[in-house]
């Protein structure tokens, strides 16, 4: 995040950035919601019910029916909170789940807001690393190894390693956590944008996980800041009291804009192909400079690379160098140690949401850079 800071003051003063750092779509709002936002500009667009316009919660419910193994119950649009992003659902999911003092598992390396928002909260986050032995995926095994714990945060794809769990390793996480009665909140924000196949969803498995999603990945939406919450029945009133509490809703124009993106499919669709083709290039550029110790691509829109021959091996740490790529080179990347705190060190994370020309630029630049 302090890249993303240093990046934007770098391009301020007027210099060139390639931006492998940021973890959002270059495209904008689909055609289709752009469309709708307009007409609906002179309607009062005042506030909407706590956990969201009908017409979006039906469609969401939908869509995770459609996207469920074939004959399974439809899911009720009851069970639809639309919230202000991604970031709000984890709030709210926190805050429903779990009392301070408790033990929340983090997967590192994983996104940081997990972990900050749970101490935030004064719930203790219990890193649980993971590596290429499993193909940087929780086991069950991984959990026995982090003793008791109240719940459990998991990604798939993941950011940043863009590692998908199977539906076999999804069911053998659910199964442990039944078991031992762990709370699951799954992150399935970057559903849609995957290398080959689907991501399998959580709830197949895990029926009372809370699942956050986001129109923000593969809607690219990311300003727009809505997303929702599928949650089990006897939640759904003690997150909408907190959500009335906390956000009273999400914005509506972004509601009417999501409702509209639904609708957008093939243009989302030339998006998730134009990310595959970054995909190949990036990885095929990385590898002629060397970097080809990497987490399984599976998924999202990152590269998670394994890098001690530019960090460790010559006296640097990921943010190191990093901060040096970016004065430099004018490449932006994201350190490691964002993600992981014990072993980021050695690690960048890639992003190939952005421009491929950046992209080429960028593994051009690396290959000239000399310590």
């Amino acid at each position: 995040m302090a890249m993303n800071r240093a990046a934007g003051a770098r391009e301020a003063a007027g210099h060139r950035v390639m931006h492998l750092e940021v973890g959002q779509p270059a495209t904008g709002l689909p055609d289709t919601a752009r469309r709708a936002v307009i007409g609906a500009l002179d309607t009062p667009l005042g506030y909407t019910n706590a956990t969201g316009v009908p017409e979006l919660r039906e469609r969401l419910a939908d869509r995770h029916t459609a996207l469920g193994p074939p004959g399974a119950r439809p899911l009720d649009p009851s069970r639809i909170v639309v919230v202000a992003g991604a970031s709000a659902g984890f709030s709210l999911a926190f805050l429903t789940l779990f009392e301070p003092g408790q033990r929340v598992g983090v997967i590192e390396p994983g996104y940081p807001c997990y972990r900050n928002t749970l101490i935030a909260l004064g719930i203790e986050a219990v890193p649980i690393p993971v590596g290429p032995e499993s193909r940087w995926a929780p086991t069950a095994q991984h959990l026995s190894n982090a003793g008791h714990l109240d719940g459990l945060v998991l990604a798939s794809p993941s950011n940043p390693t863009g590692t998908i769990l199977s539906a076999n390793a999804l069911a053998e996480v659910a199964g442990y956590c039944a078991d031992h009665d762990i709370a699951i909140v799954a992150d399935e924000i970057y559903h849609g944008i995957v290398d080959d196949g689907i991501a399998a969803p959580m709830l197949e498995h895990a029926p009372d996980a809370i699942v956050i999603n986001s129109f923000s990945k593969y809607f690219s939406m990311t300003g727009w800041r809505v997303g929702w919450m599928v949650v089990p029945d006897h939640l759904v009133d003690v997150v909408e009291r907190l959500q009335q509490n906390m956000y009273i809703c999400a914005p509506h124009v972004s509601q009417v804009a999501a409702l509209a993106a639904l609708d957008a499919t093939n243009e989302l669709e030339g998006h998730v192909a134009r990310y595959r083709v970054n995909r190949r290039v990036l990885l095929s550029g990385l590898g002629a400079v060397g970097i080809t110790d990497i987490a399984p691509a599976d998924g999202a829109f990152y590269i998670y690379a394994h890098v001690p021959q530019f960090t460790t091996d010559i006296g640097l740490s990921s943010m190191d160098l990093c901060q040096r790529w970016l004065d430099e080179l004018g490449v932006a990347c994201t350190p490691g140690i964002d993600f992981d705190l014990a072993r980021g060190h050695e690690y960048i994370r890639f992003s190939y949401a952005g421009e491929a020309s950046d992209l080429d630029e960028a593994c051009s630049a690396i290959a000239s850079w000399t310590p």
